[in-house]
């Protein structure tokens, strides 16, 4: 219920969605999506402790991992979205998906982003 609620006060802001945050007040996932995070080329997504450990977000660090990309899960404070240059979202909805801004923090999809994204619709769509 709380998604949703976040999601349409969002919504009522322009945004497609929201970030939710977990008890503590460290960054979870969106409302129906886990969230990574990029910074001098290592991948950086919170510790699936207070949200959905998803298969489309295993799936993702599968593929980052196999293409060598460094990878931390970690809190995040949401006050440190500002030292990230790109940001995507993944579900199965949400496949991988680059997140252009949250609040005021803006992000612009870049190789890791463009390639991961790229590389899951391959692997969901094998003939």
């Amino acid at each position: 219920m709380i998604c949703t609620v976040s999601k349409h006060a969002a919504e009522r802001e322009g945004f497609a969605d929201a970030m939710m945050l977990d008890w503590r007040g460290y960054v979870a996932e969106a409302t129906g999506a886990n969230v990574f995070f990029i910074r001098d080329g290592v991948l950086h997504t919170p510790t699936p402790e207070c949200f959905l450990d998803g298969i489309t977000r295993r799936s993702v660090i599968a593929l980052a991992m196999e293409k060598g990309f460094e990878f931390v899960e970690r809190y995040i404070k949401p006050e440190e979205l500002s030292d990230f240059s790109e940001c995507f979202i993944v579900g199965t909805a949400a496949e991988v998906t680059p997140v252009s801004r949250i609040a005021e923090y803006s992000f612009t999809p870049g190789n890791i982003s463009l390639s991961l994204m790229d590389d899951y619709a391959r692997m969901v769509r094998r003939q």
